[in-house]
């Protein structure tokens, strides 16, 4: 009888119960770590917007140191890579993935989008209507909103 139990106790496995209990301490804590992830990487997305916006800031001021005026919204629209030799694509690319390498010519009002807008909506440099200031505008992916930067001249 002594030996068929230590031969039964030798033999023996995980319970059912011992399992799942094993499986919801696992789930808990991939849960955590998941949500505690997803925050890390949305700020860190933030971040990289506001220093690509930073950097198309200060080629904008160059562009005004250069010409005495800035761009006007339709040559920001599309690629203004054209317009600034030291600014890399990546500067005008979301770091979300979203497919959207242009500025819009408003406020940005979506996660992945840049705006640029003058207070003259409509200038077009000429003599008498030249852009004298700009705000650049991107969507903060954590507090879900928008976020600008302005011209010095402002």
């Amino acid at each position: 009888m002594l030996q068929k139990l230590k031969q039964r106790r030798s033999e023996g496995g995980f319970t059912l119960v011992e399992l799942l209990i094993v499986i919801v301490v696992i789930a808990i804590l991939a849960a955590i770590v998941i949500n505690t992830f997803s925050g890390v990487q949305a700020r860190a997305r933030d971040t990289e917007r506001q220093t690509d916006v930073k950097a198309v800031a200060s080629q904008l001021e160059v562009y005004y140191t250069d010409n005495g005026y800035y761009p006007t919204p339709t040559q920001m629209a599309g690629t203004p890579l054209t317009l600034f030799q030291g600014l890399s694509e990546d500067a005008i690319t979301d770091p979300q993935g979203n497919d959207s390498n242009s500025f819009q010519t408003s406020a940005a009002t979506a996660v992945g989008q840049y705006g640029y807008v003058n207070t003259d909506a409509d200038c077009d440099n000429t003599p008498s209507n030249r852009c004298e200031d700009f705000t650049i505008t991107w969507w903060n992916e954590v507090s879900n909103t928008s976020t600008s930067v302005s011209s010095l001249n402002n």
